[in-house]
């Protein structure tokens, strides 16, 4: 069941009324019940893996903050429970990955050997969802959180429908108080849920999908294309991945709104980043939070020496990018990013005794020029990310300036090969303005609040005019998958 289908559209009203007329102590079943049945629509069968997690994660917590003073059992619990996340992930996800690069290596030293594969489908949100059930864990056995009681309430945490699929990676201490304590009905909360969800609507159907089409089109079949035109694609598909995602995430905060629950924002205007540290800051918030705080301060974070700590951002990123997929491409994208971090850290202008840092007009200045570089960087990196390989990564960055000297040529090519004219061009970037001037503005206030205040006659026109553009700019008839559904 897909946010973007009618089916949802039945479905979630449906939740809306049963859980404002339940009791509040009955509440955590119709989110339950609703869950299951969410994630059900997948596949019968990937019920059963999450189910697995549920019930080995619920026991092996309650061990944690029961036996608090067997050190020694508390800390094999700790490392069985979560090597059995993990085993189940590289399980769906990363063995027929390694089983082919391991034959491959073999063949390489003249060792006959053929990979051993599984067929088996990606269980939706597993990678989402057990990220969330070992920073549980973990927080269970160092104190942070005790251990939830109620085997119904946890497993609300794990499946909650809104974020099973695409997350947020929800963290304990937020999400199950809330499950724990339902809040009375807030209609500013219910208002300010839709409207984030229309929002969110906008970004996945009047650009995602519409700019989706191009990026396939060249991507898909590389060789036809050089020059503007891989420029052109890989600038749409930046935009492209950032409304599909955001608005996916869009889409889920507003459904958790409209049922009292406020889920961790996932972006905060990523492509105004002045840095690749910053844009982690904005970008996938929850997950660059539980890498940092699961994965680079156990490991040493900045404490250390600063060859260490190059090698912990390294290998901080290259978790990053085997966390999105099982490709070398994604290992790559993720190495990128944590060489951009070193090299960033070493920058004199990045140093806390700088002027640049301690002036605020003078790091305006450098702002200026600093968030241009820093998109530049992240949309070189995106190529990676969105090639089917290796080789089409190779492909692109050694045709993009292909005719460039001749700069009309260099356009008008793009033109041809695309079939994109000028007014067609124009009408495809229009979405691309509101998107602009929306995460322009959140930069220093909160968009949806700061309209919701206005008068009548100023914010219903907006809410129309969104309206229109979703019907106007969507790709008509056309159910497209969120991209991040696949890891």
């Amino acid at each position: 069941m897909l946010f973007n289908s009618i089916t949802y559209g039945f479905f979630l009203p449906i939740i809306f009324a049963l859980y404002w007329i339940c009791p509040r102590r009955f509440r955590w079943i119709v989110l339950l019940l609703s869950s299951y049945y969410f994630y059900a629509s997948w596949g019968v069968g990937y019920v059963a893996v999450i189910l697995l997690t549920t019930v080995v994660s619920y026991l092996a917590a309650l061990y944690l903050d029961r036996r608090r003073k067997a050190k020694p059992l508390r800390r094999q619990v700790l490392i069985c429970s979560v090597l059995a996340c993990l085993i189940l992930l590289f399980f769906f996800k990363y063995f027929n990955f390694f089983s082919e690069n391991i034959a491959a290596l073999f063949r390489r030293v003249s060792i006959p050997m053929q990979p051993v594969t599984l067929r088996l489908a990606l269980p939706v949100g597993i990678s989402f969802y057990l990220f969330q059930t070992i920073s549980y864990l973990v927080d269970v056995y160092r104190g942070t959180i005790p251990a939830e009681q109620n085997f119904g309430l946890y497993a609300v945490y794990i499946s909650f429908f809104p974020k099973v699929m695409q997350g947020p990676i929800e963290r304990g201490e937020k999400l199950l108080p809330q499950l724990n304590r339902p809040k009375p009905f807030r209609y500013k909360q219910a208002s300010y849920g839709m409207k984030l969800m229309a929002w969110g609507y906008f970004k996945k159907l009047a650009l995602a999908d519409g700019l989706s089409v191009y990026v396939s089109q060249v991507y898909d079949n590389l060789p036809s294309y050089t020059g503007f035109s891989l420029v052109l694609a890989t600038f749409f598909f930046a935009i492209q991945l950032y409304c599909d995602f955001s608005g996916y995430t869009d889409i889920a905060l507003g459904s958790a709104k409209i049922l009292g629950i406020n889920l961790t924002p996932n972006f905060r205007a990523p492509y105004f980043a002045s840095s690749i540290k910053d844009f982690w800051g904005r970008w996938h918030i929850s997950l660059s939070s539980w890498l940092r705080d699961y994965v680079y301060i156990p490991l040493g974070g900045n404490r250390v020496g600063p060859l260490r700590h190059m090698l912990n951002l390294l290998t901080t990123f290259l978790v990053s990018g085997l966390w999105h997929g099982a490709s070398w491409n994604y290992v790559l994208w993720g190495g990128i990013h944590g060489v951009f971090q070193i090299v960033e850290s070493l920058l004199p202008w990045n140093r806390k005794q700088s002027p640049f840092q301690r002036d605020k007009r003078l790091h305006g200045l450098l702002c200026l020029i600093t968030v241009p570089v820093t998109f530049l960087l992240v949309g070189f990196a995106w190529i990676f990310f969105r090639a089917a390989t290796l080789q089409d990564a190779v492909y692109v960055l050694q045709n993009m300036f292909t005719g460039i000297g001749d700069l009309h040529a260099y356009l008008r090519s793009c033109a041809v090969q695309m079939g994109l004219s000028a007014p067609h061009f124009i009408y495809n970037c229009l979405p691309l303005v509101p998107l602009f001037l929306y995460d322009l503005f959140s930069l220093k206030t909160d968009v949806i609040a700061l309209i919701s205040r206005q008068r009548f006659f100023i914010r219903w026109p907006v809410y129309i005019l969104l309206l229109l553009a979703i019907l106007l700019f969507s790709e008509k008839g056309v159910t497209t998958e969120f991209i991040y559904m696949q890891f």
